[in-house]
């Protein structure tokens, strides 16, 4: 509702000659009347678009050493209640939270400004992008959320949350944007919206709001040396969350759509080793045998510039425009390649098992006074049986061992490790320490200051190839 400023009615009054001064006052009152609320006015404003989300597990989930919910029950006979927030979507009741504040549970509530509390059910989940979907079955319209454009968002502008901190009950905290497209390493797909507004464990799943009073993000993770926020909390952007909301109340669900590589971002290094004159895009590491892009005609190597005639500002952001194409639909993907560009169609499938894949970056520059010895400083071994089975190599992995790497060189610095194999060198694959060194002797031949050189890391679960840019020369 409009402020109320104290205006004075001068309905029925009677003035003489002498007050006739007083009369612009209705209308300075009435321009007061129409003057945006106060910051105040607005909060309260929106408390009843925000509830409080209590769920019993069986066990404390192990999900997200950072995530924002509450554990509020620490006993370990009985089942555990998390405490976490939500935001009224749909006045029909839809509430959007985050997977983690309800998964595994068998009791979901909310609570709602009012003291009113009352069992939710699970519309749908995301657990891959930490999004979930509740309805309250209201017999009344309910106080619902305006979104904004996220996209829109600059450091810089203020902000508020409103949530559950530490289950203590709906509390508001204030700040600005302290960062963008932050990388927190939770999903393969992060974007997220870094502010210094206080959020805490119990926030989780609650709205974070522009000064308009419109949702930028869903307050998600924190990072803390302690249990407490100290300025590094982190929000899905709101553009993301109502993709898949939408998704999620049309479908029953949202799968991201597959194309079956791993990518990396092209770094200086990279693009310094593929003669391209500036770091864009992103590089495939690995093209799954069963996958659309292996169909379709794509290769390690290749540098994506362009995905569906955009040009994702990195490779995440290319990840996310994966996620959300239309399966079944063909989508042209540009393509460098041996320095030239082509246009592949690629047709999207849906995924086909949970998404669980970690981001492995790429080396950074090597630090002053590094030395690049004539072998790197690799010390190389054809691969055997006896090899394979010594580093846990599958029966039929290919490349060549690295035996040993000299402390203080470039490749040392890079994080190359005795056990992991190099898969390929500037494209040509490699299946003995002669093709490794013919490959540095040729690029030094044409001065170039790196080579690029596929590498699976030292055995370990899951483990996936790398693009790594190792110094060969002088810049």
């Amino acid at each position: 509702m409009p402020p109320h400023f104290g205006s004075i009615t001068l309905s029925g009054l009677t003035l003489g000659a002498g007050l006739l001064l007083l009369a612009p006052r209705p209308a300075a009152a009435q321009q007061m009347q129409m003057m945006p609320p106060s910051q105040a006015e607005l909060i309260r404003g929106l408390l009843p678009s925000v509830v409080n989300i209590t769920s019993f597990v069986a066990d404390t989930p192990t999900a997200a050493m950072t995530a924002a919910s509450a554990p509020a029950d620490q006993g370990s006979d009985r089942p555990k209640m998390l405490q976490g927030s939500g935001l009224i979507i749909d006045p029909s009741g839809v509430i959007l939270t985050n997977d983690h504040v309800i998964a595994g549970a068998h009791d979901i509530h909310v609570t709602f400004f009012d003291g009113t509390r009352a069992p939710v059910q699970v519309l749908a989940t995301v657990p891959s992008i930490d999004l979930a979907l509740v309805k309250f079955e209201s017999q009344k319209p309910l106080s619902a959320v305006r979104w904004a454009d996220s996209d829109k968002v600059q450091i810089g502008d203020p902000v508020f949350a409103i949530g559950n901190p530490l289950g203590i009950g709906q509390s508001v905290s204030s700040g600005i944007v302290s960062a963008l497209n932050r990388n927190i390493m939770d999903t393969p797909y992060d974007d997220f919206i870094q502010t210094d507004a206080a959020i805490n464990h119990g926030n989780s799943g609650g709205p974070l709001f522009n000064g308009s009073g419109e949702v930028i993000g869903i307050d998600t993770a924190i990072i803390s040396p302690t249990t407490g926020s100290v300025g590094l909390g982190f929000a899905i952007p709101a553009n993301d969350a109502r993709f898949v909301a939408a998704r999620l109340l049309r479908d029953g669900g949202f799968v991201p759509a597959y194309l079956g590589f791993k990518i990396e971002p092209v770094t200086q290094d990279i693009a310094t080793a593929l003669d391209m004159p500036q770091p864009v895009g992103s590089i495939i590491a690995r093209v799954h045998e069963t996958g659309p892009a292996g169909a379709a005609g794509l290769q390690v190597g290749d540098v994506i510039l362009s995905y569906d005639s955009r040009s994702p500002s990195d490779d995440r952001a290319l990840l996310r425009d994966i996620a959300k194409s239309t399966i079944g639909q063909a989508v042209p993907v540009t393509v460098l390649r041996a320095g030239q560009q082509q246009t592949i169609r690629v047709t999207p499938i849906a995924w086909p098992e949970p998404k669980t894949a970690s981001e492995t970056k790429a080396g950074q520059p090597s630090g002053p006074g590094t030395l690049v010895p004539p072998n790197l400083g690799l010390s190389l071994r054809v691969l055997t049986a006896e090899l394979r089975a010594q580093y846990g190599l599958h029966m039929h992995q290919a490349g060549v061992l690295v035996d040993g790497v000299a402390a203080g060189t470039d490749a040392f610095d890079r994080g190359l490790v005795p056990g992991d194999v190099i898969l390929r060198v500037q494209g040509t694959d490699v299946g003995k320490p002669e093709d490794v060194q013919a490959a540095v002797d040729a690029a030094r031949n044409q001065h170039k200051a790196f080579i690029l050189a596929l590498v699976l890391p030292k055995a370990q679960q899951n483990a996936e190839p790398r693009w790594m840019a190792l110094r060969v020369g002088a810049e």
